[in-house]
């Protein structure tokens, strides 16, 4: 069995602390702390109070809500409010008296019938006379007299056609009258029980007037020409079709209750309304006021916390997708994002100790607080994006966290307030991290807190005393100061705890009066001159593909640090003395060269210098082939010699920024070791030279792409024709064949 390969710890704690569920859980985190930060600010605050109590304070309500209860009872009682309507139904008279008439048609009907049974009896008989016994006897047996129809028959039938058109019943006195009445008195007391019973129902009859109604139909009656023999009867009928007609109007009585309902508006409480004064008896009104505002203490109620768990879960969803796909470190280096999570938190937890601080009721408090700091943290350690959605975030949490008069609601003003503060330190540090220029951006933050709050005051239009609006101003100003103080201060903290190298760390760093640079200075001045010229190169080529650009020239700045230790034996440094390497050996040579870049990492590592820069020093040579060297060897040698003896022994670039670097470092060389360089040789050799790295194989193990090789390259050509300008001198077609030959030139002597 072969041996078990060794396990690389630092390669597995690597892999574990990036590793996707540690991401996670720190955004878990930020939630689980944001809810907990937020989570007392939304319920309000209960009162031990019960029916009968006295107040110990004066209670307002802290929200704005309807007391439907309140509401309903008024709309009840301005429903019950109004009268029923009532109206006269005059399709009533018209019914009546078609009532009566098909009484009086009834009688005449049955009249009509009795008078033509008895002529048709009247008549057989008198043909039964006439005919003789014993010449008509057959004729005489088919004539059969019918039967008379009687008083009592008609009375009957009478009855019941009556009683198919209603209920009520005449006496049997009445209908027979009218049936021994004549024809012509039918006709007439007909007329005048109609006319009786229109005259009294055209006027309002109400349901408790129908029986004075009727007395004044008798009264017309007996004043009226009829036979009296027919009165009694006439009253009867006259009696029978009077009915009220002035009834309840369900319709109109509906609609105009209706509309009293609708003009009752909703009962509201409203936010800071007194419900009970102090010493004031809490009634059965006021208790369930104040159970309506919430202030009664009820654990059952758990919308408030799902509401807040929602906003939460919502604002670090975005969170996350947001940082998964910016272009940044938090992308993928869960040390960074632990380190946001810090800044985020240390942020919050200061708010929150200032809203607390409402409980010294001094005007304008929650104005102090130093929400810069998080994004000017965030801004200088990690990316102006990212705090800039920070401050988006920290403010929709600070209008749930000083929302000290309305718990459960929004506090909007103190929200944008916050927002403006955060945004105004990222703006300020977006082009320059210096202690200085964060000092200033404390004062600029607090001259935008300070017109924010005149904003508001002018919005409102209300009447402000002078102390209330010079506290209010003075604790904005007080913000932008404690918040460059509070950055300052954890600055170099989060800087050393985290191996973050920040903005600031690089301006110092580039500092011409830093101990190495002053080193290569004085002891290598033309790798001094050769490395500033590479830091332009590199600078403005990390810019054009969205890098560090600040980075790449601190990088570019130390990256030949190694040559201090033999300066004498690179080109650049050759000044009035005769080149060691043609006394020694290509492979003396060779290994002169090669340990420049271990000898420059261990240098910078004796200083503490960042890893970053450490590592652009290391790999700015990557594996590519000392060329000059390497042929001069195999002309000098008996058989082929291989290449990689001859070829940096890495590793390659790691990083975009190194990449960069080292095309850059080859780029400046050969341009310099150029006869008559011309934009068109330069732009040539340019993109020989990264087209020649990337067939060799540097770029493998960088993530950078054709398309930023491109830009490189043109970003590239634009800097050496603004720095060789002086002698560019436009090529004819022999010129540019020149191209190739000369690329290799600037390797001899080293780098």
């Amino acid at each position: 069995m072969g041996k078990r390969k060794p396990i690389d710890h630092q390669q597995w704690w690597q892999k574990i602390k990036d590793h996707r569920s540690i991401r996670f859980s720190l955004f878990i985190l930020v939630g689980v702390i944001t809810y907990a930060l937020t989570v007392n600010n939304v319920i309000p605050e209960t009162l031990e109070v019960s029916h009968g109590s006295v107040a110990e304070q004066d209670i307002r309500s802290p929200i704005t809500i309807e007391n439907k209860q309140e509401t309903e009872r008024l709309k009840q009682q301005a429903y019950e409010s109004i009268e029923p309507i009532y109206s006269i139904k005059s399709m009533y008279a018209q019914n009546q008296v078609e009532r009566i008439n098909d009484i009086f048609y009834t009688i005449m009907q049955v009249q009509t019938e009795a008078r033509e049974r008895e002529e048709e009896i009247a008549s057989i008989e008198a043909k039964i006379e006439s005919l003789d016994e014993d010449e008509d006897a057959e004729e005489l047996e088919d004539l059969v007299a019918p039967e008379e129809i009687s008083i009592r028959d008609q009375l009957e039938r009478v009855r019941n056609i009556i009683n198919q058109q209603t209920s009520e019943d005449l006496s049997d006195e009445t209908i027979e009258t009218l049936l021994k009445a004549s024809e012509e008195d039918l006709e007439i007391a007909q007329e005048t029980t109609a006319s009786v019973i229109h005259d009294v129902m055209a006027e309002e009859v109400h349901i408790d007037q129908v029986e004075e109604a009727k007395n004044e139909a008798e009264r017309k009656v007996l004043i009226s020409t009829v036979d009296p023999g027919l009165f009694r009867s006439m009253i009867e009928l006259a009696r029978f079709g009077i009915t009220a007609n002035y009834l309840l109007d369900e319709v109109a009585t509906e609609e105009a209750r209706q509309t009293a309902v609708d003009m009752i508006d909703p009962v509201m409480i409203r936010e800071g309304q007194l419900l009970v004064e102090e010493g004031q008896m809490i009634t059965s009104d006021i208790y369930n006021q104040l159970a309506l505002v919430g202030l009664l203490d009820d654990h059952s109620n758990v919308f408030p916390y799902v509401g807040l768990a929602i906003i939460v879960l919502i604002l670090i969803s975005m969170l996350a997708y947001y940082l998964s796909d910016a272009k940044t470190t938090l992308q993928k280096n869960n040390t960074h994002l632990l380190m946001y999570v810090i800044i985020y938190t240390i942020t919050l937890i200061i708010l929150k100790l200032v809203s607390l601080a409402n409980i010294i009721d001094v005007v304008g408090l929650t104005y102090i607080a130093p929400v810069a700091m998080g994004s000017m943290l965030i801004t200088i350690l990690l990316h102006s994006r990212v705090a800039l959605f920070t401050a988006m975030i920290l403010a929709i949490i600070s209008s749930v966290m000083f929302n000290e008069q309305s718990a459960g609601v929004l506090d909007y003003t103190h929200g944008i307030y916050v927002f403006f503060s955060a945004v105004a330190g990222v703006f300020f540090l977006s082009k320059s991290h210096r202690t200085m220029r964060i000092l200033q951006a404390g004062f600029f933050v607090g001259l935008l807190n300070v017109l924010v709050i005149i904003a508001f005051l002018l919005l409102k239009n209300a009447h402000y005393g002078w102390i209330e609006v010079s506290l209010s101003l003075g604790f904005a100003v007080l913000s932008g100061f404690i918040a460059a103080v509070l950055t300052l201060g954890f600055l170099p903290f989060l800087e050393a705890g985290f191996g973050v190298l920040s903005t600031t760390k690089l301006i110092e760093l580039s500092n011409p009066n830093h101990p190495l640079l002053r080193k290569i200075l004085l002891e290598a001045p033309g790798t001094y001159h050769h490395s500033v010229i590479v830091a332009n190169l590199a600078e403005a080529a990390c810019e054009s593909v969205g890098e560090n650009g600040l980075l790449a020239r601190v990088g570019a700045y130390y990256h030949d640090l190694g040559k201090t230790k033999r300066p004498h034996f690179f080109i650049e440094n050759q000044m009035k003395i005769d080149n060691p390497h043609d006394k020694i050996s290509p492979q003396l040579s060779k290994t002169i060269i090669i340990a420049h870049p271990y000898d420059g990492a261990e240098l910078l590592k004796e200083h503490r210098m960042p890893k970053e820069i450490i590592g652009i020093a290391e790999q700015h040579h990557g594996t590519t082939l000392l060329k000059y060297f390497y042929h001069k060897a195999n002309q000098e040698a008996d058989k082929e010699i291989p290449e990689e003896e001859f070829r940096y022994p890495g590793p390659k670039a790691q990083t975009r920024v190194a990449a960069i670097v080292g095309i850059a470092d080859c780029v400046e060389a050969a341009v310099r070791s150029m006869n008559k360089p011309t934009p068109a040789k330069i732009e040539a050799l340019v993109k020989k030279i990264i087209t020649d790295r990337l067939e060799d194989g540097q770029f493998d193990e960088c993530d950078i792409t054709l398309k930023e090789l491109n830009s490189i390259a043109r970003s590239m050509c634009e800097t050496l024709q603004g720095t060789f300008h002086t002698r560019i001198e436009y090529p004819n077609e022999e010129e540019e064949q020149e191209v190739k030959k000369e690329e290799g030139e600037g390797k001899h002597g080293g780098k």
